[in-house]
């Protein structure tokens, strides 16, 4: 059978191992930033389709020693690529390149794609075209020491992109990395979340979509499903069932309210609820951390709060915020669960709490910790 490879976070492993054994996978094998499984393609299909935490799924193709430009060609010569496209269709090639015998990726990413385009040319003198948006088969060359790994990357865009974002806040949380850190909360699904420096509202719409069973790839496309070799059938099971599932589970949304004092980071947020179809689901109000009152008592608080490096903010603001928002939680959140995501452990003496939990996590470029706080009752 298949094997695969996907991706996430680093620090996320264990939540995506805990995802892929809970649709069926077995043999998982975690790995730094990643879980490895072996599988029918139906199930990668839809691991595709329902992790949260994964960024992408990678199908082996080819693996061997390569030392130089012939044997990466040979190696590439050894899988059957009509299997997967036409000469009609388009492809794309993305490297990575460690201690190998090129410099760079430009060089063995050219020879991939010559020895691609050779094989189709030798069955009707035709090669697909490269395409660099949206490609029909997006390949994945790993070439590191004396080994190449080839991998062909079922989802095309990276799985975080659920469809509900279209515009960037200026310091976004991953939408994946978002749904991983709610699955390392204690978050019973039910009980109501509190966003108070909510940005655009990621953690909230993802909340709403784990609580409602919907599936993270519902109303997206997938590049599996231009290729020759896909089980259709297969494939309309996997998605209706998961339509199923959400139409179902869509009345149980638990109360989910956020709060931001940039009303960019509002309109934003109202622009992607509406678009992850969560209108009316989620309350959102723009203000003060310090002065936000919610409008039910949230038992989980989950937030991401500005820690410096990613917006260059000055120290005095910084540690401003971090009081707002500890004021808020002493204040706003008697007997709640806190999770805080801090990529600047000298601010979070200025929440007056002492974290129960650490979790370290990467947050893009900055290692960050999950912090869990217990708020007293009063």
């Amino acid at each position: 059978m298949p094997h695969y490879y996907v991706a996430c976070t680093l620090g996320l492993e264990e939540v995506l191992a805990t995802e892929l054994r809970g649709i069926g996978a077995g043999n998982v094998t975690v790995r730094r930033g990643a879980c490895a499984f072996v599988g029918e393609p139906a199930l990668a299909y839809k691991a595709c389709l329902w992790l949260r935490s994964a960024i992408r799924v990678q199908e082996e193709l080819a693996r061997g020693r390569v030392r130089d430009r012939d044997e990466l060609y040979a190696l590439t010569g050894t899988v059957d690529w009509s299997r997967s496209i036409t000469h009609l269709q388009t492809l794309a090639i993305d490297g990575s390149v460690k201690d190998s015998f090129a410099n760079d990726t430009r060089y063995p990413v050219l020879v991939v794609k010559d020895a691609i385009c050779d094989q189709f040319r030798t069955v009707d003198d035709k090669r697909p075209d490269v395409a660099r948006e949206r490609p029909d088969l997006p390949i994945k060359l790993v070439l590191q020491g004396d080994e190449a790994i080839l991998y062909r990357e079922l989802g095309g865009e990276p799985l975080h992109k659920r469809g509900y974002r279209e515009v960037q806040h200026k310091s976004p949380l991953n939408e994946a990395t978002a749904a991983g850190l709610l699955l390392l909360t204690d978050w019973d699904r039910r009980s109501p979340v509190c966003d108070p420096m909510c940005g655009s509202a990621t953690f909230l719409i993802e909340a709403a979509w784990l609580a409602t069973d919907r599936a993270p790839g519902l109303g997206r496309s997938f590049a599996f499903e231009h290729w020759r070799d896909v089980d259709l059938a297969a494939w309309r099971t996997i998605y209706d069932e998961a339509e199923a599932r959400a139409a179902a589970g869509a009345g149980a949304c638990p109360p989910l309210c956020g709060n931001d004092r940039h009303p960019g980071a509002i309109a934003l947020a109202q622009k992607a609820i509406a678009a992850a179809g969560l209108g009316g689901r989620i309350q959102l109000t723009h203000g003060d951390a310090r002065d936000y009152a919610p409008p039910f008592p949230p038992q989980l608080v989950v937030t991401n709060p500005p820690y410096g490096e990613r917006l260059q903010a000055d120290p005095a603001s910084l540690q401003d915020t971090w009081r707002a928002l500890g004021q808020f939680l002493h204040e706003r959140c008697p007997g709640a669960s806190a999770y805080v995501l801090c990529g600047a452990p000298a601010l979070t003496r200025h929440l007056g709490l002492r974290a129960s939990q650490k979790f370290p996590v990467r947050n893009g470029p900055l290692d960050c910790r999950w912090l869990r706080y217990e708020i007293e009752a009063r």
